[in-house]
C-alpha cells in the first residue's frame, strides 16, 4: 500500500493528546515510539524513530481492529486488523510514511492489556521468505496476506498484469486492495505493491482493465484504464475508474467516480467487466446484479447507459452471480462460425458445495446476449471444488487466457496456510468445440508451462489387470512436490481404471475412470489434511457481504470426491498438474477440467494403478519434474 507522506500540525498533535488526557507508557521493547492509551477506545501510537514499517502482531482469533495512519487529511482510512490479544500467530508491515520526524497512528478497540503493545516493533525489512510447507512452486500466490479474485487481467507492452483482491494486513478476508503481480511468460510472476488501495469509498472489489489504444477516455492513447466496485455500507457498491500512465503501476482515481450506481438501490452490484464492442466501435459494461448480469454502454469509459439484463432463472438456481466475463471465440477452429461465451461465477450452487464456475453460450448483438440453451441447462468450466471468479485477460488477441482463483469459499479463510491464503490455479487458454448441436469451452493449460519441464521419466506402456495394482515407487529423486503426468489410457468399457497419487504416510489422491458411470472422479478425503476446519474459529463462520457462504460441518465440505462427465471412448488423454497444494485435471483435449486443493503431510510421490471389474491399458505414461 502507498502512504502519503506525514503532514499534521503541531497544533492537531497538542489538541489530540489534551482532548484525551492520555496516559504515556513506553517500555524497551518499543523504542523508537510511545503508547498514548484512553481505556479499550483508542490508542495512539506516536514514532519518533524513522522506519520504513510498524510491524503489526496478528491473532486470527482476535476481532478487528481499526488502524488507521493519521495525516489529517479527509482521504486517511482506517484499516482492520486483528491485533494480538494473547498471543501472535505472525505479523503484518503497516508502511510509514518517508521522511517524517514523526507518525502517528491511531487504533481503535485494542484492550489496554493485549499482547499487541508489547510485540509490536519498527523496522526497515519485512521478511516475504516462504514459511509455509503448503506455497505453492509454480502457481501464482501473493508473498504474504489474503488474495481472493483476479482483477484487472490486462496485457500490455510484453506484460500481463495480474491484479487480485488483497488484504496485506492479514491472511482471512478483509481490507480490500487491489494487489498486484506482472509476468511475461505467466508462469514466472514479479511482486510489485499494491496498486489500488482501499479508501474512504470503500473496498476496492474486483473488476477489470482495458487498453484505450484510441484515447477514449482522454487520458492518453494506449493507457490503462481499470474499473472497479467500491463497497461500503455508507455508499453500497458502486462502480469507479481509475487510470494508469505508468504501464499499470500505480493509478489516478477518477475524480468525478463514481461512474455507474444500481438505478434500483441494489446491494449486490458488483464486479464490472469491460470490453471493446468494434462492430458498433463502443465500450460495453457487464455487471453482476444479484442474480442477472446488466449490460452499459459507453463511448468514453465515463458515462454509461444501460442496455439489457441477462441470467434471471439460468442456470444454478438460486445463485449470486460474480464475477462476469464474455469473449467470442471460433467453434472447432472456424473462425466463420464464432459465438460468444457469458462467464459466470456463482456462489453458492458448486455441484459439490460452494462457489463454482458455469457459462453460456449464445450471441450478443451489441446490446442482448442470446443464450443458445434452456435456462435450465448447466455447462461448468470446471468439475472441481477450487475454481472460482475466473476471468480472462484482455488484449491479447486471438489467444483467449482465463486465470481462476484457487479455493471455495466454505473453507477459503481456515485452509492450513498462515503466511499467504490462496493462489491462482493454472492459466489456461479457453476454446470452443461442437457436439452435435451444443457448443462447448474447451479449456487447456496454456503452452507456456511447458518450459518449466526439468527432468522426464518415460514409461513403457502397460496393462492393468483386474483386482492387481501397478505401483510406481519414487516418481523423483527429491520430490518437492511439482510434477506433470501425462497420460493416455485404453479402457474395455467397463469397471474403473484408476491410480492414487501417495506418499509414505499412506495419504492418496484416488484419480478413476468410471466407465459404467460415465464419471471422472478425483478423491481427496485420505489426500491429508482434510479436517483443518473441525475447530475452526467463531468469526470465519461470519458471511462477508454474502462471499462467504456458511458452513456447517467443514470437514464434510472439503473431504470429498468431485466428479465430471466422460465420454463412451475407449482411449482417454489426461494432462494432471500436481503443486504441493494443488491437483488439476485436464482431461481429453480440456473437454472437462478439475480443479482441487490438497494438503498432503508430504509431497506425493509414487503412484499406484488398479483396476476394477476390468482391466486397461495404459498406452503412454510420461512424468515431468517441474520447477521455475
Amino acid at each position: 500500500m502507498k502512504t502519503k507522506v506525514l503532514n499534521i500540525s503541531k497544533n492537531f498533535l497538542m489538541a489530540c493528546a489534551a482532548s484525551l488526557s492520555l496516559a504515556s507508557c513506553q517500555s524497551g521493547s518499543n523504542q523508537g515510539f510511545t503508547l498514548e492509551q484512553q481505556g479499550d477506545t483508542l490508542t495512539l501510537v506516536r514514532i519518533t524513530q524513522p522506519a520504513k514499517y510498524l510491524l503489526l502482531p496478528v491473532e486470527e482469533r482476535s476481532a478487528e481492529n481499526q488502524v488507521c495512519l493519521i495525516t489529517g487529511n479527509p482521504a486517511d482510512t482506517e484499516m482492520d486488523v486483528r491485533l494480538a490479544k494473547e498471543k501472535t500467530d505472525y505479523f503484518v508491515p503497516f508502511e510509514l510514511p518517508a521522511g517524517a520526524k514523526e507518525t502517528v497512528i491511531r487504533i481503535r478497540k485494542a484492550p489496554k492489556d493485549a499482547l499487541c503493545w508489547k510485540e509490536m516493533k519498527l523496522s526497515d525489512t519485512f521478511d516475504t521468505g516462504n514459511r509455509d510447507q503448503f506455497r505453492p512452486l509454480y502457481h501464482h500466490s501473493p508473498l504474504y496476506g489474503w488474495m481472493n479474485d483476479a482483477n484487472g487481467l490486462v496485457y500490455k507492452d510484453g506484460e500481463y498484469h495480474l491484479y487480485f483482491q488483497y488484504n496485506p494486513y492479514g491472511s482471512v478476508w478483509g481490507n480490500m486492495h487491489w494487489g498486484h503481480s506482472v509476468s511475461r511468460d505467466l508462469v514466472h510472476w514479479e511482486h510489485l505493491p499494491a496498486a489500488l488501495a482501499r479508501d474512504t469509498m470503500g473496498h476496492i472489489f474486483s473488476g477489470s482493465s482495458v487498453v484505450d489504444v484510441d484515447n477514449t477516455a482522454g487520458y492518453g492513447a494506449g493507457e490503462i484504464v481499470s474499473f472497479y466496485t467500491s463497497a461500503s455500507d455508507k455508499n453500497g457498491q458502486i462502480q469507479c475508474m481509475a487510470h494508469s500512465s505508468d504501464n499499470g503501476r500505480t493509478f489516478t482515481k477518477y475524480e468525478k467516480n463514481p461512474i455507474l450506481t444500481p438505478f434500483d438501490g441494489l446491494k449486490d452490484f458488483r464486479d464490472p467487466k469491460v470490453f471493446w464492442y468494434a462492430p458498433e466501435k463502443k465500450w460495453v459494461m457487464i455487471v453482476s446484479a444479484d442474480k442477472e448480469m446488466r449490460f452499459y454502454s459507453s463511448q468514453d469509459l465515463k458515462d454509461w447507459t444501460y442496455m439489457s439484463a441477462f441470467g434471471e432463472g439460468y442456470g444454478v438456481q438460486p445463485s449470486q452471480f460474480e464475477c462476469p466475463d464474455m469473449v467470442e471465440l471460433p467453434v472447432n477452429g472456424d473462425v466463420n462460425n464464432k459465438k460468444w461465451a457469458l462467464i459466470v461465477n456463482i456462489n453458492p450452487g458448486c455441484l459439490f458445495g460452494g462457489s463454482a464456475t458455469q457459462y453460456f453460450v449464445g450471441d450478443f448483438n451489441g446490446k442482448e446476449f442470446i443464450c443458445d440453451t434452456k435456462p435450465e441447462e448447466v455447462k461448468w468450466m470446471d468439475w472441481g471444488k477450487d475454481h472460482y471468479a475466473t476471468v480472462c485477460f484482455s488484449n491479447t488477441g486471438d489467444r483467449v487466457i482465463a486465470m481462476p482463483w484457487m479455493s471455495n469459499w466454505q473453507y477459503a479463510n481456515i485452509v492450513p496456510t498462515q503466511q499467504f491464503r490462496s493462489a491462482n490455479a493454472l492459466p489456461r487458454e479457453l476454446s470452443m468445440y461442437s457436439e452435435g448441436k451444443n457448443v462447448y469451452l474447451a479449456v487447456n493449460p496454456i503452452k507456456e508451462l511447458d518450459a518449466i519441464r526439468k527432468e522426464t521419466k518415460e514409461i513403457d506402456n502397460f496393462a492393468v489387470q483386474a483386482d492387481k495394482e501397478v505401483e510406481m515407487n519414487t516418481l523423483f529423486d527429491s520430490n518437492d512436490g511439482a510434477f506433470e503426468i501425462d497420460m493416455k489410457v485404453s479402457v474395455d468399457g467397463s469397471g474403473v481404471a484408476g491410480f492414487k497419487l501417495m506418499n509414505s504416510k499412506g495419504e492418496y489422491v484416488d484419480i478413476y475412470l468410471e466407465q459404467t458411470a460415465g464419471k471422472l472422479v478425483m478423491d481427496r478425503v485420505h489426500s491429508g489434511i482434510v479436517d483443518f476446519g473441525k475447530n475452526s474459529i467463531p468469526h470465519e463462520k461470519e458471511a462477508h457481504d454474502n462471499r462467504i457462504a456458511n458452513s456447517i460441518n467443514y470437514v464434510d465440505d472439503f473431504a470429498l470426491a468431485t466428479w465430471g462427465p466422460l465420454s463412451a471412448d475407449k482411449e482417454h488423454a489426461l494432462r494432471i498438474y500436481v503443486d504441493k497444494c494443488s491437483v488439476e485435471i485436464f482431461l481429453d483435449g480440456g473437454k472437462v477440467a478439475m480443479t482441487n486443493l490438497v494438503f498432503p503431510n508430504e509431497p506425493y510421490n509414487s503412484l499406484h494403478f488398479y483396476s476394477k471389474d476390468g482391466s486397461y491399458q495404459v498406452d503412454s505414461l510420461k512424468l515431468y519434474k517441474l520447477a521455475l
